[in-house]
């Protein structure tokens, strides 16, 4: 049996994420949320959620000797970054006056900055998803589909070739990267409703090939 590890560092929305992943995966495909750092390096999957401060964030996975079980599960398995679990892989975010990050994906978090009333921060609820480059987690989910969003920094990766999606707001920004056997989104696809799922799904069917 196949397991997939959704790290729990005390933060995020542990739940709702794991009850998707349970809806989508086959009978074989165990779900587990766990902070144990030997359980999710055994797993066949990594699933990073996030809400909250990157700060917080960082400090907790520190504080748990996950930071490093992170790392290592990024290198060599399918994984799966959503929202502050994507903005904690770059390598520096502005929140909380400036903060360092795990930097296993390069470049930098920003603020979501408007000048424009027509916008307002956080940036929250449904937008679309241009998909950039063709990827396995983009099957069956038609171009410009519309996602759930909460948050109030971007990412914004030093290499263009990073960039699975873009979605526009005030500004356009990176709504999914890509590298190797990692893929992360800014949205929630936990709260994305049947695409959302459909992401989910072609995440545990993923090899980890881009």
């Amino acid at each position: 049996m196949s397991s997939i590890a959704v790290v729990d560092y005390g933060m995020g929305n542990l739940r709702s994420v794991s009850k998707a992943l349970q809806q989508v995966a086959t009978s074989d495909i165990r779900v587990e949320i766990t902070s144990n750092p030997q359980r999710i390096r055994n797993a066949s999957r990594v699933v990073f959620p996030g809400v909250g401060a990157i700060r917080d964030c960082i400090r907790e996975l520190q504080r748990l000797n996950l930071d490093t079980i992170i790392t290592q599960c990024a290198t060599d398995r399918p994984f799966l970054g959503i929202c502050l679990g994507m903005q904690a892989l770059l390598e520096f975010s502005e929140e909380n006056q400036g903060t360092p990050c795990l930097g296993l994906l390069s470049g930098k978090v920003l603020h979501l900055n408007t000048n424009n009333n027509q916008f307002k921060v956080p940036h929250m609820g449904w937008n679309q998803v241009h998909q950039e480059r063709a990827h396995p987690l983009w099957n069956n989910i038609p171009q410009d589909s519309r996602f759930y969003f909460v948050h109030s920094y971007y990412a914004v990766p030093d290499k263009p070739s990073l960039i699975a999606s873009r979605t526009n707001y005030s500004t356009p920004f990176a709504s999914a990267l890509v590298q190797d056997n990692i893929f992360v989104v800014q949205f929630h696809p936990e709260k994305s409703q049947q695409l959302g799922l459909q992401l989910l799904a072609n995440f545990l069917a993923w090899n980890g090939v881009s």
